[in-house]
């Protein structure tokens, strides 16, 4: 058996394309400023960080940041269906772009299921919204059977909306974005009129915290924001609808996290300005702010602004995560009934009903902090693959052609992040990873039991 051959080069692909540059940032953008700045900043904030949580924003952005310029390279150099999971099969093979292609899948998963639990604080707490416990929590929230049931709704609500053709998908997704960002200056200029520098005084009420295991303080913080970034490679899975992908893809994925990252500091300094850091654990965080400050309109508008564009997150998410699944499918690791595609939406119809069926289960029983904490580790990981995966696309083919983007100090930069990523992964609690292991045991099983026969490498053997 070989389990690392390769697949080089990208097939022709049914859909068309129609994103430009502009398009694939605000992909980026839908994906990053969701849930992360409306509800993770404030109880980031609160619980792990107080207002150093700005420092820790900026590590997770650093983080984020280099392997955004990994990503921009494998783009450019190798512009392969499925993103991350098309670049590591055309530099370490079949099996750990397998594995990589799982790791994705468990982060779109999941992220769609935090936005959906997010959309439902912020809709519950607009509408002063109470229900009962039985649908108010998830599965272990009360000592009998309950279900989150609004995030459910949630969930098939972005479902029936992706099928709609690229085209359409990216208007809606563009209009989302727009309205979000106007939602976010209204805070930050109507909180510069109430600024108090004396909640800043206690700027690390948590200190560093731990090198190692640590759960409050800048250091596991910038662990936890991880999250927040996470999304700038759904660009990386619109190459088979994207205009010209060896450009436009790098300069999505890296303006995108760049505009995000400069955004979670502004408004991550605002909140903390306004309201003591200590008062910040509630899921609306930006409304709360806005009503702690008397400016009732604002935190109305804020509210409303946030029910419709998280919205954006789980579209961008569901699109990318639908992407994936329909190229690992065209590569026969996965069935052939989830590369089928939509004659009249253009789109991979049985792939997006499996997304919402899963999403929908994952929403409606398990708890918010698993996953967050399930969603950074396996993003970790399979970035940790990605630079390994430069180096090795650097030794093997050398320095990229004079119309490619080259990723800056390399072999140093992939090595920091490496080192950085690693760094972040430590401080994840043991049952986690016994999750996550037990997951990838499963995916190893069904790769050696279906995929690996069913692959098209190996039926181009026979």
């Amino acid at each position: 058996m070989n389990i690392f051959r390769k697949r080089v080069g990208q097939e022709k692909s049914e859909m068309k394309r129609t994103l430009n540059s502009m398009d694939l940032t605000l992909l980026g953008l839908g994906a990053m400023v969701g849930a992360g700045i409306f509800t993770l900043t404030g109880m980031g904030v609160a619980l792990i960080a107080g207002p150093s949580l700005m420092i820790s924003i900026i590590i997770a952005g650093v983080a984020v940041g280099l392997s955004a310029l990994i990503f921009a390279e494998f783009a450019s150099r190798v512009p392969s269906h499925g993103g991350p999971y098309g670049y590591i099969y055309a530099t370490f093979g079949e099996f750990p772009a397998w594995i990589v292609g799982w790791l994705l899948a468990i982060e779109f998963f999941t992220t769609i299921s935090i936005v959906a639990k997010s959309w439902s604080g912020y809709f519950k707490g607009l509408l002063h919204l109470q229900l009962p416990p039985l649908f108010n929590g998830p599965l272990g929230s009360t000592s009998g059977f309950s279900i989150d049931l609004i995030p459910v709704f949630v969930v098939a609500a972005v479902s029936i909306m992706i099928f709609l053709n690229a085209r359409t998908v990216s208007h809606l997704n563009n209009t989302l974005v727009v309205l979000k960002f106007s939602a976010l200056i209204i805070f930050v200029i109507a909180g510069l009129f109430y600024l108090e520098p004396a909640n800043w005084s206690n700027f690390a009420p948590f200190g560093l915290g731990s090198l190692i295991g640590g759960q409050t303080g800048i250091l596991p913080g910038a662990s936890i924001l991880f999250i927040a970034f996470i999304g700038y490679e759904t660009v990386s899975t619109a190459v088979d609808e994207a205009e010209n992908p060896r450009r436009n893809i790098p300069y999505g994925v890296i303006s995108s996290l760049f505009v995000a990252v400069t955004l979670y500091v502004i408004v991550t300094l605002v909140l903390t300005g306004t309201v003591p850091y200590y008062k910040l654990n509630v899921t609306n965080s930006i409304a709360f702010a806005l009503t702690y400050l008397g400016v009732e309109w604002a935190a109305t508008y804020v509210s409303i602004i946030a029910i419709i564009t998280l919205l954006s997150v789980a579209l961008a998410m569901s699109y990318a995560l639908s992407r994936l699944l329909y190229s690992m499918s065209r590569d026969g690791l996965l069935p052939k009934k989830l590369s089928k595609i939509s004659a009249k939406h253009q789109i991979p119809v049985n792939s997006t009903l499996f997304i919402g069926s899963i999403s929908l289960l994952i929403a409606g029983f398990v708890p918010m902090t698993i996953l967050g904490q399930f969603l950074s580790l396996s993003t970790l990981l399979y970035l940790i693959i990605l630079a390994f995966g430069l180096l090795k696309l650097r030794k093997d083919h050398g320095l990229p052609q004079a119309n490619e983007f080259k990723t800056p100090m390399v072999p140093f930069l992939p090595v920091l992040s490496i080192l950085i990523n690693g760094f972040l992964i430590v401080h994840y609690h043991v049952r986690i990873w016994l999750l996550l292991v037990v997951l990838l045991g499963v995916a190893t099983l069904l790769y050696f039991v279906y995929s690996y026969q069913h692959s098209k490498l190996e039926q181009n053997t026979k």
